[in-house]
């Protein structure tokens, strides 16, 4: 059966909720440490750890913050008006030194996977002015990319290398490589791991981004799994060439014989709503259908209203898409 994987954060953060999860199928768990360590988890981990007991093969992976870029954490949440002006600075959001080394007047700004834009107006010497083209609200430590400029951070942050220390001591046993564009970040990684007494770790590459798509044929070789990740990789692109992204990697993964993971918006709209939409569910069917190993959600159980549902809708939909493939459904 294929793999589901949930995203741990406070909205599924009990055993109790945890548990009705990994009833309705789920495989593992995805810890994003983009915003934190995982000595700053350990509350949510020991509730994963209290639920996951009757699952001797469930699994805990843990998100690298790598070579992704993200805004400060200087501020509370801020809600971003259309067409108003935003500074950011070391009073609201900082932004990275290496995207201020390279941002001009006129760049256009992505946040929070593209839900926020803004367009730079103008830089001064403590603060970046932007026009909001399109608002929302803003929180802490959102990635951000700087639309037609390659700029990355580190493959391993020391953040990075101090969560792969104390991995085994939490249980975790998948890591995910956030940004992958060549074969040396996974070597880095791999070395990292095996330093660490993690060798058996499977690595998960997240292709998102263009340059990832051009050196997939290296990256295929050194990864256990691809992580088709549709958020950023739809930042990096009209959205409308999206779709034909995700079967380009599909159709090399195939073609390699390397598993592939797809994750980002499955069932975005039961962030909210207990019943997701048609659309939600046919992407989830294709994408088993098109020879998914796994798929993940993200903010639909760590910030959502309806963890335990949304994942009951992912393994259902996959169910009936095995089904699919094994000659047909019955409707009767």
């Amino acid at each position: 059966m294929i793999e589901l994987y949930g995203t741990l954060g406070p909205a599924c953060a009990d055993r109790r909720t945890l548990a009705k999860m990994f009833e309705e199928g789920m495989s593992g768990m995805r810890l994003n440490l983009s915003h934190g360590g995982l000595s700053h988890s350990t509350g949510m981990l020991q509730e994963f750890e209290a639920a996951a007991k009757p699952w001797p093969r469930r699994r805990l992976m843990i998100d690298l913050q790598g070579p992704e870029l993200r805004i400060g954490d200087e501020s509370s949440p801020i809600l971003l008006v259309d067409k108003e002006e935003f500074f950011f600075s070391s009073e609201t959001f900082s932004l990275p030194a290496i995207v201020l080394e390279v941002l001009e007047k006129g760049d256009e700004l992505l946040l929070d996977d593209g839900r926020i834009s803004c367009t730079v107006t103008g830089k001064e010497v403590k603060k970046t002015r932007v026009m909001v083209r399109t608002g929302g609200m803003l929180k802490a430590r959102k990635n951000i990319k700087v639309v037609g400029k390659d700029v990355h951070g580190a493959s391993l942050t020391s953040q990075d290398i101090e969560n792969i220390k104390l991995a085994k001591s939490f249980h975790v046993n998948e890591v995910m490589c956030p940004f992958v564009t060549t074969a040396r970040q996974l070597i880095q990684t791999r070395a990292a791991l095996e330093q660490h007494g993690c060798g058996d770790f499977r690595i998960f590459a997240k292709i998102e981004n263009k340059e990832g798509m051009r050196h997939l044929e290296e990256i295929l070789s050194l990864a256990d799994v691809i992580v088709i990740a549709r958020g950023d990789l739809g930042n990096d692109m009209p959205l409308w060439e999206l779709p034909a992204a995700q079967k380009e990697i599909e159709e090399k993964c195939l073609a390699a014989g390397k598993e592939f993971l797809v994750v980002t918006q499955m069932l975005a709209s039961m962030t909210q709503n207990p019943v997701p939409t048609r659309a939600e569910l046919l992407d989830i069917f294709n994408a088993v259908l098109d020879g998914a190993s796994a798929l993940m959600l993200t903010n639909e159980t760590a910030e959502g209203k309806y963890p335990d549902k949304a994942m009951m809708y992912l393994r259902r939909t996959a169910q009936e898409a095995k089904k699919w493939q094994k000659g047909g459904i019955n409707h009767d």
